[in-house]
């Protein structure tokens, strides 16, 4: 049985942030908006993010705090947690990994960018964040036309795929899971502390059902594993627009 908290809501709908509610790194459109209002009136609702909440939040802001908007706010996969406006418990990815085993891995990362012959380089390719480290050839202080072209190059070229795979070989005793996400980058996570995190802070309110959306559900995206895992009744979609159909087809047009 649903808990107390979400009489009349039983089931649950979590989304993917970049590609799936907003494209890559931009902000939220009304027509999201309006329809994340209308999809609350009747099921809860969620948002599992692989970047952190700062960047999440400026993303979804609709003129005040987005934990206001959802019933989940899980930021960095789900290491950082709200329910109900509520911040929840927290991980830490330096305290799991150590800052020796950290310092060889960031050193590592930053050695093979600079060798690495691509189109442009721009600024920030390794960011710490409280449960992953981010990693970008590119670096996040590219423009969107710059990330939209690196995106392009990557699909053909397969840099970041790569880049990964030198990683999962170099560091295979870290314990870590390389994930693919959004436009110019990967996350680096300890294995388990991927989007399934998040699972863990909503499975015990009992809901009917779990759907989840998202637009990197192949091996080796983002959102692959909460996609497959048997908690949760997947859905693919490819843009904002797609969800927006989905969306209304599966829950508001009954």
């Amino acid at each position: 049985m649903v808990s107390a908290d979400f009489a009349g809501r039983p089931k649950l709908v979590l989304f993917d942030v970049d590609g799936t509610l907003t494209p890559a790194r931009q902000g939220v459109s009304p027509e999201i908006l309006q329809l994340l209002k209308d999809l609350r009136k009747k099921a809860a609702i969620g948002f599992v993010g692989g970047s952190d909440f700062v960047k999440i939040s400026e993303q979804l802001y609709a003129g005040h705090p987005v934990v206001d908007d959802f019933d989940f706010a899980f930021a960095e996969n789900g290491l950082t947690a709200y329910k109900l406006g509520k911040v929840l418990d927290s991980q830490s990815f330096i305290k799991f990994i150590g800052e020796e085993k950290y310092k060889k891995l960031v050193n590592f990362c930053l050695h093979y960018i600079a060798d690495l012959d691509i189109p442009v380089k721009r600024g920030t390719f390794v960011e710490f964040r409280n449960g992953m480290m981010n990693v970008s050839p590119i670096g996040r202080n590219a423009t969107i036309q710059e990330r939209h072209d690196f995106n392009a190059y990557d699909k053909v070229h397969g840099v970041r795929a790569a880049f990964v795979k030198v990683l999962q070989e170099k560091f295979s005793d870290f314990g870590l899971t390389f994930s693919i996400g959004g436009e110019i980058s990967f996350d680096v996570f300890p294995n388990g502390w991927n989007k399934t995190y998040a699972l863990k802070h909503v499975e015990r309110e009992g809901f009917e059902e779990i759907h989840f959306f998202g637009d990197k559900t192949y091996k080796g995206g983002n959102d692959y594993e909460i996609f497959n895992d048997p908690r949760t009744i997947g859905h693919t979609v490819s843009s904002p627009a797609d969800t927006l159909r989905i969306v209304k087809e599966l829950f508001l047009t009954q």
